[in-house]
């Protein structure tokens, strides 16, 4: 395959147009210096880290990736200000913003060089970012592990609704899983794909091992979506997610429901590997996960199956 007219290539200066979410927990430097030393991008997930924590990930990455690479940032987490600063006395060259407007930082971070990229769930969204400035936009579809636009768009509609809509090159998330998917994404008018729970469980991933055995036992209708009073979420049912549910059917009030939910349970679930009461996001890409690969691997039979899919 030849992708030295893509567009996602030549905007990251990269070899394949293949992105690595920025997870919580689970995309460390680790992770992400792998994907971009394979030819895709690698983007550190700062949504878990602190700004000390972040600068520590950046300065290790600029070490171990020969290659281009990003930061993922979520602008509704309280560090995301500081996190921001970071990146541009660190000098980062590519940043990924979500769960936020894309107006926030964006002119800031133009003026710095910086390249940027808004994720979002809807094309109303994608024409927003666009005219934020932004570079390019993420379309990620409820397939998505994780925090879920309101919108519930399946990526089959969804993606083609946002080339339809913008001129940007547009990033096709939610629901990749293998070359085959990457290979629709392309035909409903994606330049490059973003793929989150594959990546999450590889051997370079900074997920617990309980999270990744999860996934790849996980079977049909695994990763339900839940805590949809205030914001949805994607995760594998375990024994917290069922009990959340029934209090929710219940009709308990949000302010409980937050408070039952508690602090940290991503990280319970994904980085400390409590599969019980740990919330263990995850996309539904999950049930055809069935080994844990290197990323090496990984990026090799993407390829190797997009070829094949045509």
């Amino acid at each position: 395959m030849d992708f030295s007219n893509n567009r996602v290539c030549k905007l990251f200066n990269i070899q394949y147009p293949i992105i690595q979410g920025g997870m919580v927990w689970a995309s460390g430097w680790k992770l992400a210096s792998a994907v971009s030393n394979a030819g895709g991008l690698g983007l550190v997930g700062a949504g878990s880290m602190k700004p000390d924590v972040l600068r520590e990930h950046i300065q290790k990455m600029k070490t171990a990736a020969e290659k281009p690479f990003g930061v993922n940032i979520p602008l509704a987490g309280k560090y995301s200000p500081a996190q921001v600063d970071v990146c541009l006395e660190e000098g980062v060259k590519i940043v990924f913003t979500a769960a936020g407007s894309a107006k926030l930082h964006t002119p800031r971070l133009k003026d710095a060089g910086v390249t940027v990229v808004h994720v979002v769930p809807s094309a109303a969204l994608a024409k927003k970012v666009e005219a934020a400035g932004c570079d390019a936009v993420v379309a990620e579809g409820t397939e998505a592990g994780g925090h879920n636009g309101r919108e519930g768009l399946t990526s089959l509609i969804l993606w083609p609704s946002v080339a339809d809509a913008v001129k940007i090159p547009f990033i096709a998330a939610g629901g990749i899983g293998d070359g085959r998917a990457m290979r629709a994404a392309f035909v409903l008018g994606a330049q490059g794909v973003q793929l989150g729970t594959r990546f999450a469980v590889t051997q370079e991933s900074g997920a617990h091992p309980n999270y990744k055995s999860a996934c790849v036992a996980a079977t049909g209708g695994a990763a339900r979506i839940y805590n949809l009073t205030h914001m949805p979420i994607r995760s594998l049912m375990n024994d917290y997610v069922k009990e959340f549910c029934q209090k929710e059917a219940a009709g308990l009030p949000t302010e409980e429901l937050q408070a039952f939910r508690g602090k940290g349970r991503s990280q319970k679930g994904v980085f400390e590997g409590d599969v019980r009461q740990g919330e263990l996001v995850a996309g539904q890409t999950c049930e055809a996960i069935k080994d844990i690969p290197t990323v090496q691997e990984l990026m090799d039979r993407l390829l190797k199956e997009f070829d094949a899919a045509v």
